[in-house]
């Protein structure tokens, strides 16, 4: 319930904020505004205030601000200078720019007010970087906290959490630059700098192995047993809660995420194997037989113990003054902006996995989960949707914001406007692609949820 709630909060925000956009600027042009419409088809609420008609209806994936228009319905000669498409050129385009625009702005001011209520993020230790992975040669070990990134090695940048670090490397990737990190132990101590090289990754296709072959680790979490199953293969070994795991069958462990993943690769052939571990309890070291069982069938089959592993990764708040949280809020809105359009650059050139594309089931999932976590994670999702939104509404379109500013900017460079026949197979071809873009991200969706 509180993730359909969360989907009708953001959806109704982002569209109401988007064609407030376009009816504040038409108005302030003297346009007459004939409906404001938050969704498509039956209306199923309406209110007159003066000349518009303010509206909720029935299909909530958009909405509309309808004007007065020579070309739609015929207009009384007194009201003609009321008439949109009877108004100068740079008007017409300033009320179609107005909708993506207040998209944006609403992104800055969300983003800054997350940063000014702060939020509950993961400190920048990391665990065990993939083995064979660039952040493994890149000299990255467990327990090394992440404190600057660099791309040019003299403006650093700090990093304050693990999704800022993501979120660094993520953009570094996307560009196919180098970005240098530096890094301390888990206490602050031995200072070095480290170079990932990103650049070895440019060309190759944006994918969850893309991730996997930078393969920054999971947030650090020491190898310390927490609560254990009775009965279970841990509780039958003679492991408790508190022991520190220090080897396995005579390797090293650095941190719970690698002890994790050696339990479960712990099967061959169906079997789960039987294990060594040495472990400290309370200053003496034992050693411990352990007897993975089977979970799962076939190539999904992996070992299980029953315990939990490793202590909750340390936090921090990150919050930021009003001068510093609207900076934020610009640059982020810039950032992601910026991101956006690679990623569909992309993905036209086949560099990029149609995968990405998401569509209303994620988005409702991803609404419902942020809310879940807090307001500020909430505001910050609103606003990631939000600049989408008013990114995707100025690609050159037909149908789209986007695509009427080209028909503009075509009239301001020959003095004619497009043909009738012209926008008639435009608008046609428009239809067509969008028809073809929400099927992929719905198509997307569902492989999501059936786990392909």
């Amino acid at each position: 319930m509180s993730t359909l709630l969360a989907f009708i909060v953001t959806l109704g925000v982002l569209v109401w904020i988007h064609e407030y956009g376009h009816y504040r600027v038409a108005r302030a042009c003297g346009v007459k505004v004939l409906r404001f419409s938050v969704g498509f088809g039956k209306v199923l609420w309406r209110r007159q205030k003066g000349d518009t008609e303010f509206a909720v209806s029935l299909l909530p994936l958009g909405g509309y601000v309808r004007m007065l228009d020579e070309r739609e319905t015929p207009v009384a000669a007194h009201e003609r200078h009321q008439a949109f498409n009877l108004k100068p050129l740079w008007q017409r385009a300033a009320i179609v720019a107005a909708g993506p625009a207040a998209n944006l702005i609403l992104a800055v001011l969300l983003y800054a007010v997350a940063s000014w209520m702060g939020t509950q993020e993961i400190k920048p230790v990391l665990g065990a970087p993939v083995a064979g992975s660039l952040a493994e040669r890149a000299g990255l070990r467990a327990g090394d906290w992440i404190r600057a990134v660099s791309r040019d090695g003299t403006d650093w940048v700090d990093v304050e959490s693990v999704a800022d670090l993501r979120w660094q490397v993520t953009q570094a990737a996307m560009g196919g630059e180098r970005l240098q990190l530096m890094v301390s132990d888990a206490q602050g101590h031995a200072s070095r700098n480290l170079v990932l090289d990103l650049q070895s990754l440019a060309g190759q296709e944006v994918d969850a192995e893309l991730v996997q072959r930078i393969g920054l680790g999971a947030p650090y979490s020491e190898p310390v047993m927490g609560d254990v199953k009775a009965g279970g293969p841990a509780a039958r070994a003679g492991l408790q809660s508190g022991d520190r795991v220090l080897r396995v069958d005579g390797v090293p462990v650095m941190d719970a995420a690698s002890l994790r993943e050696r339990i479960m690769a712990s099967v061959h052939d169906g079997v789960p194997q039987p294990m060594r571990w040495q472990v400290e309890r309370r200053g003496q070291t034992l050693e411990l037989a352990v007897q993975p069982r089977l979970h799962g069938e076939g190539p999904r089959a992996v070992g299980r113990v029953d315990a939990y592993i490793g202590h909750p990764a340390e936090t921090v708040v990150v919050r930021r003054g009003p001068v510093d949280g609207l900076v934020q809020g610009v640059q982020r809105t810039w950032e992601v902006s910026a991101l956006t359009l690679q990623m569909m650059g992309k993905m036209l050139i086949g560099e990029a996995s149609l995968k990405n594309i998401s569509g209303p089931l994620t988005i409702a999932d991803y609404a419902g989960q942020s809310a879940n976590q807090g307001l500020s994670y909430y505001l910050g999702f609103l606003a990631l949707v939000s600049v989408s939104l008013g990114v995707l509404n100025l690609l050159p379109l037909p149908m789209l914001d986007g695509g009427h500013l080209m028909y503009y900017l075509f009239e301001g460079l020959t003095g004619r406007p497009v043909s009738e026949l012209w926008l008639k197979w435009l608008q046609r071809g428009g239809a067509l692609i969008l028809l073809l873009l929400m099927s992929l991200a719905l198509s997307n969706d569902l492989a999501r949820y059936l786990g392909q």
